[in-house]
């Protein structure tokens, strides 16, 4: 299992639950941190490869970039399960994952009903990600139908706590009037709320999207107004009970149709 990172609970959480998953099934699993370094990732999938792994497991740094990886894995015979992000292209088993698109829709509702009327500001994730571009698209397509909400300001900050606090700074100096935020992750969100100060929850509302227990610690505190909670546990459990499926099966000629987990709104009131 190649993981984008394990600077991130979320990621952390993935870990555990496959950890847990790969220990009931009686399989050997090995994880690596690609440390959000995509060339990391391409040689810690080659190094699979050349294990001989069984099945590999890849939660992409970048969509596009893990594309030869995929590729090479595909000429060796060996299925590939995508976790959280989807390659851009070659073959998967299936793509195991959040309802990104549902996710983005749901923060959208939330947030328009948090706010009312007014301007927001959206915190977008890393480039190149499916994550990033599912969620934002299920946010655009949403926010839409509430005229009265207008977005000001989308900028990415790659899904990290201290560049969202630095992007979050930056856009409240452009936009000193910003009622609402969503962040398109909880570590995101994070960094918007100690941007935002006392602001943070009271007179600008604030979406996250994951459920870390720091994310949702934060929902409880009434910094973030609502989460878009994700299942890394199951995320993580449901990726390896795939690998297992698809170690006895022959590889697939295509990609197969992604594996939704599903998400749900969790606010102060839970």
């Amino acid at each position: 299992m190649s993981l984008s990172t394990l600077n991130n609970p979320f990621f952390v959480g993935v870990r555990d639950g496959a950890e847990r998953e790969a220990a009931a099934q009686g399989v050997a699993l090995s994880v690596t941190d690609a440390g959000s370094d995509a060339t990391r990732q391409a040689n810690d999938v080659q190094n699979a490869i050349a294990r001989s792994s069984d099945v590999i497991v890849v939660n992409p740094v970048d969509s596009d970039a893990i594309v030869p990886s995929v590729n090479a894995a595909n000429a060796a015979g060996i299925p590939v399960i995508a976790l959280d992000r989807a390659p851009s292209g070659g073959i998967v088993v299936t793509t195991v994952a959040s309802d990104n698109v549902e996710g983005g829709r749901l923060a959208a509702r939330q947030l328009a009903r948090l706010v009312g009327a007014g301007p927001v500001v959206v915190l977008e994730g890393t480039p190149g990600t499916s994550a990033a571009r599912e969620r934002g698209e299920g946010f655009n397509s949403e926010i839409a139908k509430f005229p009265q909400i207008q977005v000001v300001a989308r900028q990415p900050a790659d899904f990290d706590r201290t560049k969202a606090l630095n992007v979050m700074s930056n856009l409240l100096q452009a936009h000193p009037d910003v009622r609402g935020v969503f962040a398109a992750n909880d570590e995101m969100a994070l960094g918007a709320v100690k941007a935002l100060g006392a602001r943070a929850g009271t007179d600008v509302k604030v979406v996250g999207f994951d459920g870390t227990p720091q994310g949702l610690a934060a929902v409880d505190a009434g910094t973030i107004n609502a989460d878009i909670a994700q299942q890394p546990e199951e995320l993580g459990a449901e990726a390896i009970r795939q690998a297992v499926a698809a170690a006895g099966e022959e590889p697939p000629e295509e990609s197969g149709a992604p594996h939704k987990v599903p998400v749900r709104v969790i606010t102060g009131d839970r």
